[in-house]
């Protein structure tokens, strides 16, 4: 991701305060994650590729254009990360491409993560494996292997595995260029 986004900036002839500017991210930030010093979350991927006016996949690829049909290996995951994430945490299952749903593996920690996450477009969670809980401001949902909560992405949210097997959940994100 690193080198598309600095490739992609250049492209523009934007300086890296110009796409703070248009992201609302700070210059030392963008900096990091141009260098891949820092991983980027689901949120400021999308934020990046609404300012560079791409899709947010065609931060991770160097085509041009994909197939209709997309196949992502296990191998090839693309793990996105916040400060207090590993980048194995949250890994893209779906290639590059001209997608308005971008589906996740997540396995989340035991713990909540100290901040809540909110982004533009819908969402989708699916516990594939054990139980986890979700956090919103006025409720707390547990969830089963089969369950799912679908909700609009903007409401603060968090996820953490209450089982006594790591939980593995689904995530499909939507969202509009608009």
């Amino acid at each position: 991701m690193s080198v598309r986004v600095k490739l992609l900036r250049r492209q523009r002839a934007w300086s890296l305060e110009e796409l703070g500017e248009r992201t609302g991210l700070t210059k030392s930030y963008l900096s990091k994650v141009e260098r891949g010093v820092s991983v980027p979350s689901i949120a400021v991927a999308i934020k990046l590729a609404r300012a560079l006016q791409v899709d947010v996949e065609a931060l991770f690829s160097d085509e041009s254009s994909a197939s209709e049909i997309m196949v992502t290996r296990a191998a090839e995951r693309m793990g996105f990360a916040d400060a207090d994430e590993a980048p194995s945490e949250v890994q893209s299952i779906a290639g590059a491409g001209s997608k308005r749903m971008l589906p996740f593996v997540m396995l989340p920690p035991a713990e909540y993560a100290p901040a809540s996450r909110h982004h533009e477009g819908e969402e989708l969670l699916f516990v594939h494996k054990g139980t986890a809980e979700i956090e919103f401001p006025n409720q707390t949902i547990k969830l089963r292997a089969g369950d799912s909560v679908y909700f609009n992405a903007l409401i603060p949210h968090r996820v953490r595995s209450v089982s006594a097997n790591q939980a593995e959940v689904l995530i499909v994100v939507s969202y509009t260029d608009e």
